[in-house]
C-alpha cells in the first residue's frame, strides 16, 4: 500500500512536470501575446473556519489573552521596535542588518521603553499567581518580537533575579529586588565556565572565606576556570551572580552562589576583575555575552546568598542539609524556570514559522496539472501537506504541554520539585528539537522567500538554535530523565511498592496490547494511541534497568553502567516525553465540548500520536508494531493530512500572532515585492 501511494505520487509529479515544460506548440502562447499576471488572493477568501479561532486560541494561549494584544498593540506604535511598511501592510521586527554593537544597544533601548510603561512591575516584588502568570504572557509576546530581547529579560528576572529571590534570605530581598525590577542596577548571572558547561559540580571558580576581615575571595585560579557565555557581562551589567566552589578552613563545601559588582554605576569595570567579550555569534547579537576573570576579588561575607547554607561571621559552615548531594540540589531546583520559559518561547517560534509557511503555501502556486489549467496551491499538493501538517500538530501537541509545564512550574512545592526538574529537563529538550525541526522544513517550504531575513523564518533558526544547549544540553537533559526513571524503577522494586508520581502509574496496569489488525477507527482511538506509548516507555524503563543491572553485574560502576546504556537511555526519554504530552493534549481536548472545536483537536490528537509512531524506530525495532501495522500508521497520516487541510487557516490562525509580528510573504507578497515597495 506504501508503495502504491508512493508510485501514485510519482505519476502525479511527472503528469505535471510533463506539462509543464512539453506543452503543444498549438498550445503555447505567442511571445508576443501577454500572459496574464498572477495575482494575490487572500486565502481568507476561499479557506473556511468551522470553529471558533478565538475559542481555540484561549486553549493554546491559555491566560492572559488580553494582556498580550494589549503589549502587542504597544510595541507595534513605537518606532524602538523598527516598523518597516511593505506591501501596504507595516510589520516590526529587528534590523538584523545592524552592526553587533548596535543591535545590543537597541535591545536595551527597547527595555527603557517597556520599562517607562511599567511592563516590569512585580516582576521580582510581586506575590500571587495572577502576577507570575501575567509575567510569563508579556515574556512569550517580547520573545514572539525578539528573541534577544526576551533571552536579555530572562537573564536579569529569571535567573539574576531569581537566584537572589529564592537562593537568597530577607536581607537580600530587601537590598536588591526592588533595585533589579527598576534596572538600578543590571544583572547577570555567571555560572558557565570555558571549562564547564553543564556539568555544574566541576566549576573551578573558587571562593574562600577570610575570618579577619569577614569577606569572601573569589578567584580564578586557571583559563579554564573563567566565567563564559554570561549574557549581560560585556557591556551592560553592573552585578553578577557568581557560582564558586567554597572553600572552608581547606574544606571544599561544593558550589554556592554569591552576588558581586563588576562596574560602577558610570560602566566602569570593578577593581580585580577582567572582563572580555565573547564577541560575534550566528545569532542572538542583542545579547552581550562575555568573560569574566576575577583576582582577589573581595565581597561582604552577606553576599553569600544563604538559604541553603551560611557562613558565620567566625567562618564556620552551616547548613540544615548534611547530605552534599541534596544541597547541590536544593541549589539547582530553582533554576527551573529558564528550562520552563525556552520550552513555551521555542513553541511561539514554531507558531512563528508555521504561520508563515502555510499562510504562504495557501497563496502561493506552482504549476498545473492539466493543459492551461490553473496552477495548484502549494498546500494542495499531498506531499506539501505531509511536510507541514503534522508539525502544525505537533506544535499543537506542544502548546498544550508548554501549558501544563507552566502550570506545574507556578504551584510548585517541595515535594513536587522531582517532577518539575524531570518534566522540565523532557519538556525543554523534545520541544527546542521540534522548534529546529520546524523552522528548517518551514524555511524549505517557503523556497527563496524563506532566504530573507525580513521573511523570519530563515533568520529564526540562527536565532533559536542556542536554545538546544544552553540551561542544559539536551542531550544530557534527556539523560537526567532516564536516570530519575531508572530512580524511580528501582525505588519501586526495591520497596516493592506500586509506582506513584513521573506519570509512571501506568506501570502498575495489566501491559498494553496492540491489536494484529489496525483500522481507521481503532488507529484513532484514545485507547490505542496512549496504550501505545505506555507499551513502549514501560517496556524501555524495563529493557533499560536489566542493561544497567547486566553492566553492573560485569563489575562496572553505576556511572559507567549508564553510559554505556546511553542508546536505551535516549530511547526512553522520548518515550517519556512523547507520552507526557500526548496526555496534556487528551486533558486540553476533554475540556472542550462536543462539535467542530473538539472534532479538529481530535485529528490534531491523532495525527500527532501516530507521527511520533511513524518517526520512532523504537515501535519497529522493540516490536510494538508489526510492519503491516508500521504501514497502516503511515497510511493514516496521511489521510488526516487531507482531513486537516481545510481547517490549516483556522489553526494558524488560532495562534493570535497579528500580522505585523510575521513577515510579508504571509500576507500579499507580491505587492510587498514590487517596483513601488523599492526605496527609490
Amino acid at each position: 500500500m506504501a508503495s502504491q501511494y508512493s508510485s501514485e505520487r510519482t505519476w502525479f509529479r511527472t503528469r505535471i512536470l510533463t506539462n509543464h515544460f512539453l506543452s503543444s506548440p498549438s498550445q503555447s502562447v505567442s511571445p508576443l501575446e501577454s500572459n496574464a499576471c498572477l495575482s494575490y488572493s487572500p486565502p481568507e477568501l476561499h479557506e473556511s473556519y468551522d470553529f471558533y479561532t478565538n475559542e481555540m486560541r484561549k486553549l493554546l494561549d491559555m491566560h492572559n489573552i488580553e494582556d498580550r494584544d494589549w503589549l502587542f498593540g504597544l510595541m507595534r506604535q513605537s518606532k524602538v521596535f523598527n516598523p518597516q511598511e511593505k506591501g501596504g501592510r507595516v510589520y516590526v521586527a529587528p534590523d538584523y542588518n545592524q552592526s553587533m554593537e548596535q543591535q545590543r544597544e537597541m535591545t536595551m533601548r527597547r527595555i527603557a521603553y517597556l520599562l517607562e510603561r511599567g511592563i516590569f512591575n512585580g516582576w521580582l516584588t510581586g506575590k500571587g499567581l495572577e502576577l507570575e502568570m501575567k509575567k510569563f504572557a508579556f515574556l512569550e509576546v517580547v520573545g514572539i518580537f525578539d528573541h534577544s530581547l526576551s533571552v536579555k529579560l530572562g537573564v536579569h528576572f529569571f535567573l539574576w533575579g531569581g537566584a537572589i529571590k529564592f537562593f537568597g534570605t530577607e536581607r537580600h530581598h530587601d537590598k536588591w529586588l526592588r533595585d533589579t525590577e527598576t534596572y538600578a542596577i543590571k544583572g547577570c548571572f555567571a555560572m558557565s565556565e570555558l571549562g564547564h558547561g553543564s556539568n555544574v559540580r566541576g566549576i573551578e571558580t573558587v571562593t574562600v572565606y577570610d575570618s579577619k576581615t569577614g569577606e569572601f575571595v573569589i578567584n580564578t585560579p586557571c583559563e579554564s576556570a573563567q566565567k563564559y557565555w554570561i549574557g549581560g557581562a560585556a557591556n551592560h551589567a553592573t552585578h553578577t551572580i557568581v557560582f564558586s566552589q567554597l572553600n572552608i578552613n581547606g574544606s571544599n563545601e561544593g558550589v554556592h552562589a554569591f552576588i558581586a559588582q563588576i562596574r560602577d554605576a558610570d560602566g566602569n569595570i570593578c577593581p580585580n576583575i577582567r572582563i572580555a567579550d565573547c564577541g560575534h555569534k550566528i545569532g542572538l547579537n542583542g545579547v552581550d555575552n562575555g568573560r569574566i576573570w576575577f583576582n582577589n576579588l573581595r565581597i561582604p561575607r552577606e553576599n553569600l546568598l544563604n538559604s541553603v547554607a551560611d557562613v558565620s561571621s567566625d567562618g564556620k559552615y552551616l547548613s540544615a542539609i548534611k547530605d552534599p548531594d541534596q544541597r547541590f540540589a536544593a541549589f539547582l531546583a530553582p533554576l527551573t524556570s529558564g528550562r520552563v520559559t525556552i520550552a513555551v518561547s521555542a513553541i511561539y517560534s514554531s507558531k512563528i514559522s508555521l504561520a508563515t509557511a502555510i499562510r504562504y503555501s495557501l497563496t502561493r502556486r506552482a504549476f498545473s496539472i492539466t493543459p492551461n489549467g490553473p496552477e495548484v496551491l502549494l498546500l494542495d499538493y499531498p506531499s506539501h501537506q505531509r511536510r507541514l501538517l503534522p508539525l502544525l500538530a505537533k506544535t499543537y501537541a506542544m502548546s498544550f504541554a508548554g501549558n501544563y509545564l507552566k502550570m506545574i512550574y507556578w504551584k510548585r512545592t517541595p515535594e513536587s520539585n522531582k517532577t518539575l526538574h524531570v518534566v522540565s529537563s523532557a519538556f525543554k529538550a523534545t520541544l527546542t528539537w521540534h522548534n529546529m525541526r520546524t523552522l528548517q522544513e518551514c524555511r524549505e517550504a517557503c523556497g527563496g522567500q524563506g532566504l530573507k531575513t525580513e521573511n523570519r523564518v530563515g533568520h529564526l533558526k540562527s536565532e533559536y538554535d542556542v536554545q538546544t544547549t544552553f540551561e542544559g544540553d539536551n542531550n544530557v537533559l534527556m539523560q537526567q530523565v532516564s536516570k530519575a526513571l531508572l530512580a524511580e524503577y528501582v525505588a519501586t522494586q526495591k520497596k516493592k511498592k506500586p509506582f506513584k508520581g513521573l506519570g509512571l502509574e501506568h506501570m502498575n496496569e495489566p501491559c498494553p496490547i496492540i491489536p494484529s489488525q489496525l483500522t481507521s477507527t481503532v488507529l484513532r482511538s484514545t485507547q490505542f494511541q496512549i496504550g501505545a506509548f505506555c507499551l513502549r516507555e514501560r517496556d524501555l524503563l524495563n529493557r533499560f534497568a536489566a542493561e544497567i543491572s547486566q553492566h553492573q553485574a560485569k563489575g562496572e560502576s553505576k556511572e559507567y553502567a549508564f553510559i554505556l546504556g546511553y542508546q536505551l537511555a535516549e530511547d526512553l526519554g522520548r518515550a517519556f516525553s512523547d507520552r507526557a504530552i500526548l496526555q496534556t493534549f487528551m486533558e486540553a481536548e476533554a475540556t472542550v465540548s462536543v462539535g467542530p472545536l473538539k472534532n479538529v483537536l481530535s485529528l490534531l490528537r491523532s495525527m500527532y500520536a501516530l507521527t511520533c509512531m511513524e518517526e520512532d524506530a523504537a515501535f519497529l525495532r522493540y516490536g510494538y508494531l508489526s510492519t503491516k501495522n508500521a504501514a497502516a500508521v503511515r497510511k493514516e497520516v496521511t489521510k488526516l493530512c487531507s482531513e486537516v487541510r481545510p481547517h490549516a487557516l483556522a489553526l494558524v490562525s488560532s495562534f493570535g500572532i497579528p500580522d505585523a509580528f510575521l513577515g510579508p510573504i504571509a500576507y500579499n507578497w507580491i505587492d510587498a515585492n514590487s517596483w513601488s515597495s523599492v526605496k527609490h
